[in-house]
């Protein structure tokens, strides 16, 4: 394997419209307050794929979170930024949408296969996706990035592929200290005993 990719997604409201409560009026004592009531404009999905050998962040912002969305993006991963790889290792959330069979959405059978080929799929296991990277950096995005309101979707894309640029430029990375043995060490009453088992 010469790639190894991490692929995580939010989908939430990050589109507000307006303000609806607006100014609480000021009282004897209590200064001006902001009534916290607002108007959903929409909702998307942000795509984003983390390299940590490489220390890079690669994100989408799409309207949906579909199979064909899916597709597209690892279509644009591989093609984009590594085209000559024989073998990229993805680890994921195990979502119904997060599957080979979403190439067969938008390509032909022979191109589907191909690309489904080229993808080595480490699922993360239920209510563990944050054993996947990129859980920890989407999770920075929210922090550091949609904490606010914002506008619409292009001032979405534009936050968002903003704060990806600055976490390129700097190579920042992902601390990850969660090991093989901490694994089993800390985890094993989840693991079943082979010996039991003969």
């Amino acid at each position: 394997m010469s790639e190894q990719w991490c692929i995580g997604n939010i989908t939430g409201s990050y589109l507000w419209h307006e303000d609806i409560g607006g100014i609480l009026p000021m009282s004897p004592g209590k200064a001006k307050r902001y009534d916290y009531e607002y108007g959903k404009q929409g909702s998307c999905c942000v795509f984003l794929a983390f390299d940590p050998h490489r220390k890079f962040r690669y994100v989408e912002v799409r309207d949906r979170r579909t199979a064909v969305d899916y597709a597209e993006f690892m279509q644009c991963l591989l093609t984009c930024y590594y085209p000559q790889a024989e073998k990229i290792g993805l680890v994921q959330d195990n979502l119904n949408t997060h599957t080979p069979g979403a190439f067969y959405e938008i390509l032909s059978a022979d191109q589907a296969f191909e690309l489904g080929t080229r993808f080595e799929l480490h699922y993360t296991p239920k209510k563990g996706s944050w054993l996947n990277m990129a859980e920890i950096e989407l999770a920075a995005l929210c922090k550091q990035c949609l904490s606010g309101r914002i506008a619409d979707v292009v001032q979405l894309r534009q936050e968002v592929l903003a704060w990806a640029g600055i976490g390129n430029q700097k190579r920042c990375g992902v601390a990850w200290t969660f090991a093989k043995a901490d694994a089993r060490a800390n985890l094993g009453r989840h693991y079943t005993d082979v010996n039991k088992l003969f």
